[in-house]
């Protein structure tokens, strides 16, 4: 007999759809619009999301751009919850909290609006993917810094090859990181 979180992690994972060389050689892309596209599995991804905010006490769903934003917000509505986005340099207007960090080639920058939070709210931070860690992770320093504490994050994939979650350690502050399907 399966678990349903088995039968939720088999679900999601055959409707993502491996894309060789993309976006360029050698990279085996996770594409997740046959998921998206699938009334069933993106429901059961939704209502998933949303029971786990509310099971941590969540107040707001944050999403990461871009795909975090189409996985976030459903999932924020469905539990009866604000979405807040963290989006890429220059994107938000008002006044905004920054955090730079490095890619593996280069640096980055996410916003958040100064706004977004009341002080203590509880967040529940939802991405498409767990790789490196280093988006997450400034989101996580992005939602402190406007006020915010860290309910935990839910991503729908983690490349576990990338060893993102033991980057992440140093900015969960002991709020848990789930995964519904590990690659």
């Amino acid at each position: 007999m399966t678990s349903p979180a088995t039968d939720l992690a088999g679900l999601l994972s055959s409707r993502i759809r491996d894309v060789p060389d993309y976006p360029k050689p050698g990279v085996l892309f996770k594409d997740i619009a046959p998921l998206l596209a699938d009334a069933e599995a993106f429901a059961a991804l939704t209502r998933a999301l949303a029971e786990r905010a509310t099971e941590l006490g969540a107040t707001k769903v944050v999403g990461l751009e871009a795909r975090g934003f189409v996985l976030a917000a459903p999932a924020a509505f469905a539990a009866g919850l604000g979405f807040v986005p963290i989006r890429k340099k220059g994107k938000l207007p008002g006044e905004v909290h920054a955090q730079s960090y490095e890619l593996e080639y280069g640096s980055a920058t996410l916003e958040v609006q100064c706004d977004a939070f009341t002080p203590g709210e509880r967040v529940l931070v939802v991405d498409d993917v767990l790789a490196t860690g280093g988006t997450i992770g400034a989101s996580l320093d992005l939602v402190r810094r406007a006020g915010a504490r860290l309910a935990g994050v839910v991503v729908l994939m983690e490349l576990g090859f990338l060893d993102g979650r033991a980057r992440l350690a140093a900015h969960l502050d002991g709020a848990p990181l789930e995964t519904l399907v590990r690659v």
